[in-house]
């Protein structure tokens, strides 16, 4: 491959794993990615924003841009990097090997953006905070997001959130652009966990995706830190609190691009022990080849039948009451008046505000 990472040539992996010849992003896909992403497509006005935004997107600028003041990985730098952004490629055959970057940022962050083709950005935060087969996982999630094709809806997310605040004074136009951004975030939550079942089937070690992710929550701390321990915050935060709570994690969850860390933990974990993903591994998968006779209808019925499952499922008191509503349970007045008493006899909570997005 030359060091501009654009022609992919056939690899073996550097330890054993499986390869998915020909394999659709489906395979991996979250419904509620897929769901969303439906959604989004049919939001009044998306079509003629998007349209207009992809002539008018400085991709060329942005490219320019890493490549003046980045370090673009290839045999001679970052060479690690260089090859399990190959290895990735190789497992999941997407066939044109994107570009990837190393910028400076204390941060943990990595990104997949672009309209016309996908660029792949780690921060040094990120590369340092990593071991390597932690750091395997990041590059698959981010390959996996060039192979879905979230790049390109991504790259609009970004941009729509810069001019969201730079027109915040007109009220009508940042209603409109605030009214598409809160669909994208939404639809970026959900890519995030089809990003991360890629990742797994790039690393095939859930053990090394987990590592991977508590780091992102609380640092190079590995010793301090225990996984049955944080998926069990996990379950806490889906079950624990009232409608109070409910409602709260709702309001903290909207401004953010990533779902929380413990969710993707306790997603990605439930999906490593399913039969879906069993079965992926056995080389029985939905390949590319197939992806035009597939029908929108039965994505979006799977999709939603997903969603319901997860409502059922739930230990969240909002989604139980949903739930009950939908089954006709009774004393749900009663019910919905205690939840919501909260409101008025708790004191204001400290630390209640939104967080940032995670890394």
């Amino acid at each position: 491959m030359s060091d501009d990472g654009h022609q992919h040539t056939e690899r073996v992996p550097s330890r054993q794993r499986r390869r998915f010849p020909g394999i659709s992003s489906r395979a991996y896909e979250h419904p509620a990615d897929r769901s969303a992403l439906v959604a989004l497509r049919k939001l009044s006005g998306f079509d003629t924003v998007f349209k207009a935004l992809s002539g008018l997107l400085p991709e060329r600028s942005l490219r320019l841009l890493f490549l003046s003041d980045s370090v673009r990985v290839s045999e001679r730098q970052f060479s690690h990097l260089h090859d399990m952004l190959r290895d990735a490629c190789y497992i999941l055959d997407l066939e044109k090997v994107p570009p990837m970057y190393v910028t400076q940022d204390p941060q943990p962050n990595a990104m997949c953006i672009g309209l016309d083709e996908p660029i792949i950005v780690v921060s040094t935060g990120l590369v340092e905070l990593l071991d390597e087969e932690e750091m395997r996982a990041v590059v698959g999630h981010e390959v996996g997001h060039a192979l879905s094709g979230h790049s390109v809806y991504r790259t609009i997310l970004l941009f729509l959130t810069s001019l969201a605040l730079r027109v915040a004074w007109i009220p009508l136009g940042n209603l409109a652009i605030m009214a598409i951004v809160t669909a994208l975030r939404e639809w970026f939550r959900k890519s995030e966990l089809s990003a991360d079942r890629a990742g797994l089937l790039v690393g095939q070690d859930v053990k090394a995706s987990m590592r991977g992710l508590m780091k992102i929550a609380g640092g190079n701390h590995l010793h301090e830190m225990n996984v049955d321990a944080f998926l069990e915050q996990a379950e806490e935060y889906d079950s624990g609190g009232d409608l109070r709570d409910s409602v709260l994690k709702i309001l903290n969850v909207l401004p953010r691009s990533h779902p929380f860390t413990t969710v993707r933990a306790a997603e990605l974990k439930k999906w490593a022990e399913s039969r879906d993903f069993q079965r992926i591994m056995d080389g029985h998968y939905p390949r590319r080849s197939e992806d035009k006779d597939t029908s929108v209808s039965d994505s979006f019925r799977e999709s939603a039948a997903s969603y319901a499952s997860d409502v059922k499922d739930s230990k969240d008191p909002l989604m139980k009451l949903v739930t009950d509503l939908a089954g006709g349970a009774g004393d749900l007045g009663g019910r919905v008046r205690r939840g919501f008493d909260g409101f008025r006899s708790a004191p204001p909570a400290q630390g209640d505000a939104p967080g940032g997005d995670e890394k």
